[in-house]
């Protein structure tokens, strides 16, 4: 059966995003605007984790982080001293720390896996799309050092493979693939995912590649190689953990 915790994603969505929002301006070299867009829209996302989890399934202390990150997101709007944007990651973790718990299922192998499964997937989600709004500001800021761009697109690079490591661990998706959990769809679910899984790395190399040309058109290059990497590593995420949820 497929199901998917709508609250925890947005949460992993809204953590990792703000994460990785603190990291591009912790030397402040991008305007004020950038942080301002991010807290916007990663408040939007929290908010409607903490509709999602009260409406669906509460976990109470996921949903206090969750709104939590909203006020603190909305207080800082106008922030530029970087630090005080780690105060709204590190509660929406904290969130997530008992989302992994609430959806353990006894064993300590099982807490271990949830919760790895949970934190990676916030830092995993949260780096490629930050990639793409980076991306974006370009436009806005085009004097931007390329380094910047260059660290998420990393980011994204490292915690890639330790997304897949943890979707695999049992009970995991080689379960799926080797149909020992049903899909619901004979199989081409299980499919769908190894494939998403190998096309998000292969698109952000792709990127990284783009990124050594000089011109400024690679920038916008990778942009769009982004947009389609966040459709793939959404499909890494999402449609795992829905097959995986008990």
């Amino acid at each position: 059966m497929i199901r998917l915790d709508a609250a925890t994603v947005l949460l992993q969505w809204s953590a990792g995003g703000l994460l990785f929002g603190w990291f591009t301006n912790r030397n402040t070299e991008v305007g004020p605007g950038y942080g301002k867009l991010l807290r916007l829209v990663y408040a939007s996302f929290a908010a409607i984790a903490v509709f999602c989890g009260l409406r669906y399934g509460v976990v109470l202390v996921r949903e206090i982080a969750a709104a939590v990150v909203v006020i603190v997101s909305v207080a800082l709007y106008a922030n530029r001293k970087p630090q005080r944007d780690l105060i709204a990651p590190i509660v929406g973790m904290l969130g997530l720390v008992a989302a992994g718990v609430a959806a353990a299922h006894g064993s300590n192998w099982d807490l271990v896996v949830s919760l790895a499964r949970v934190i990676v997937g916030a830092v995993f989600l949260g780096a490629v799309s930050d990639a793409m709004l980076l991306g974006h500001w370009y436009l806005v800021q085009p004097g931007m050092p390329r380094r910047l761009l260059n660290e998420l697109t990393d980011a994204v690079l490292w915690v890639w493979p330790l997304e897949i490591l943890v979707l695999l661990l049992p009970t995991g998706m080689i379960s799926v693939l080797n149909g020992s959990i049903d899909d619901g769809w004979n199989g081409i679910l299980g499919w769908f995912w190894l494939a998403s899984a190998i096309v998000t790395g292969v698109l952000v190399l792709v990127t990284r590649a783009a990124l050594k040309e000089r011109s400024y058109s690679a920038v916008m290059a990778a942009t769009g190689l982004m947009y389609l990497a966040i459709l793939t590593a959404f499909c890494t995420d999402i449609v795992a953990r829905a097959l995986l949820a008990n």
